[in-house]
């Protein structure tokens, strides 16, 4: 027997399917992201003299307030077709900056490296970065500067052979201490990136938590935490990645978070199809 008739709460019911299928499936995506950059390497030490520390790698996002004491950044929509440039900064070696990481257009900075310790001044300067590095004890520069809405200034001390500590995503180095990180729940779970790294604390940065490095008193090279790239996309967005990222992805409430945590090239993508 042919169906003539269909009761009106079926016929709603069936719309409104419709119209949420539509608006799930076919894009464009709200996508909300964390780019953190590699943090800066250590200044050498000298004499019993300390470097400084590196600074933190430039911390950008929309979920929650930007480095540098930003403001949340704009919402992010994805089209329901495209692919997107994604790369995670290596960590900075002696006196040098981090890596710049990378999604689609919006980039954060490498951290600024550390400078080295001389009692005679000279020596290698810090730099500037995403936080900039602090500088050495004696050395030939102040702490330098971080970017605007990705870090805070690295420290300058002449305080008993410490240097200065690199900026942090969330405060400028004060003293020979590394100015603090700031913390994300994007992931699912708080974790904190990018801090500055202090004079003294004889330690590489962590990987992928975009931390500089800390100086010690002697030659060893302490190397800055390497970036990461984490993106949020509700679960009907269609992503792949090309062959050199390494990544991995959870169910958050009703959106995929996909943490990328190395890419093996400058030219690497992520693609919604």
């Amino acid at each position: 027997m042919a169906v003539t008739s269909m009761a009106n709460s079926s016929i709603r019911d069936f719309k409104k399917f419709n119209q949420i299928s539509a608006a799930t499936s076919g894009g464009p995506f709200a996508c909300s992201y964390l780019i953190v950059a590699g943090g800066g390497g250590t200044g050498l030490g000298a004499e019993g003299s300390r470097g400084g520390g590196g600074g933190g790698g430039g911390f950008r996002t929309n979920a929650g307030a930007s480095g540098g004491g930003a403001v949340t950044e704009p919402a992010l929509r994805l089209l329901s077709k495209g692919t997107y440039s994604v790369i995670v900064g290596a960590g900075g070696g002696t006196n040098t900056a981090g890596s710049d990481s990378v999604f689609d257009t919006i980039v954060s900075d490498g951290g600024g490296g550390g400078g080295n310790a001389s009692y005679g001044g000279g020596g290698a300067a810090a730099t500037n970065g995403g936080s900039g590095g602090g500088a050495g004890f004696n050395g030939s520069s102040s702490g330098r500067q971080g970017v605007g809405g990705q870090g805070f200034d690295g420290a300058t001390t002449q305080i008993s052979g410490f240097g200065g500590g690199g900026g942090g995503s969330g405060a400028n180095g004060s003293g020979s201490n590394g100015g603090a990180g700031v913390s994300s729940n994007i992931s699912g779970s708080s974790v904190t990136y990018s801090a500055g790294g202090s004079s003294g604390g004889n330690a590489a940065g962590a990987a992928n938590t975009g931390n500089g490095a800390s100086a010690n008193n002697g030659t060893s090279v302490y190397v800055g935490g390497s970036g990461i790239v984490i993106i949020r996309l509700p679960l009907a967005a269609i992503v792949s990645f090309s062959g050199g990222v390494t990544q991995t992805s959870a169910v958050v409430g009703a959106n995929r978070v996909y943490t990328v945590t190395a890419t093996s090239t400058t030219g690497e993508t992520v693609t919604i199809s």
